[in-house]
């Protein structure tokens, strides 16, 4: 493929995934990860042996995750273009059984991160993280927390085509619309700038992770990601309920929101040597 015909095909391709209604971030890592596979491709032709020879380059660069996802890129685009016989596997990953302890967010840490956030008056951020963690919405879907929504304790969701309704705490609502209240906001999204313009990621994540060294928590678990995780783990270590559980996280795949029920590695041999099988010589 020439240049120039690359340019037009990624351009074509990045309208497509808009006509599938994927996220600008999605469209984004899309035709970067293609525009990288063509520059590997150069000015040889497209056939399946140079696909597996980038697949094979990839996994000596990157994690198997990281290799799986742009290959996934790679395998959408061939397919618009017609070169579905070019679509390679990607590589299968072994099922975690337990999750990294020193990776995640514990309740404790999370509580000290509020203490924090309200001692340095931060109600923004300290509202911020008790919806995430008390609901267990995306940072994405946070423009949906209006003052409407306080009223009816209902949130309705509406991304990538799905709509689903998120049970607001009704503590929270009280909570969220006095803060409402005291900052002007009477409509719309509760989370905004001074401006009234949506909260951006790496902001939040930023002030956020400001807060970790007089809340003694490593900056590396200080992700927004992290108090979804939480509110996961704490709904089913209370309820045991994997199905509402993937409801509420908004998940169609049950295997998605097993990740998130992970148990650590400790905790599951503390299970294992609590299962009274052993008779040992004393």
């Amino acid at each position: 493929m020439e240049k120039t015909e690359n340019l037009r095909r990624i351009e074509a391709f990045g309208k497509q995934l808009q006509i599938e209604e994927k996220s600008r971030a999605t469209i984004s890592k899309y035709t970067h990860d293609v525009e990288n596979f063509l520059n590997y491709m150069g000015e040889n032709d497209l056939k399946k042996e140079l696909v597996i020879a980038y697949k094979e380059q990839l996994l000596k660069q990157y994690k198997i995750t990281s290799a799986n996802s742009m290959l996934a890129a790679v395998n959408s685009f061939l397919r618009f273009v017609g070169y579905a016989d070019c679509v390679v596997k990607l590589y299968k990953i072994q099922r975690e059984t337990f999750r990294e302890r020193n990776k995640e967010l514990s309740k404790e840490e999370y509580m000290r991160l509020l203490k924090v956030a309200k001692k340095r008056k931060r109600p923004r951020l300290f509202y911020l993280l008790q919806t995430i963690a008390s609901t267990g919405i995306r940072v994405s879907e946070l423009k949906f927390i209006t003052v409407e929504a306080l009223v009816l304790r209902r949130a309705q969701v509406s991304l990538k085509g799905k709509t689903r309704v998120v049970i607001l705490p009704q503590r929270l609502c009280r909570e969220l619309y006095d803060y409402a209240r005291d900052n002007g906001i009477k409509t719309g999204s509760v989370f905004v700038t001074r401006t009234g313009k949506p909260l951006d990621r790496s902001n939040i994540l930023h002030e956020m992770k400001s807060l970790s060294k007089e809340a003694k928590v490593e900056e590396e678990k200080l992700f927004l990601h992290n108090l979804r995780h939480l509110f996961a783990l704490t709904y089913y270590m209370s309820e045991h309920n994997i199905c509402h559980l993937a409801d509420l996280l908004g998940h169609a795949n049950i295997n998605t929101t097993r990740i998130y029920t992970l148990a650590s590695c400790e905790e599951q041999e503390q299970q294992i040597n609590n299962l009274g099988l052993l008779m040992l010589d004393t």
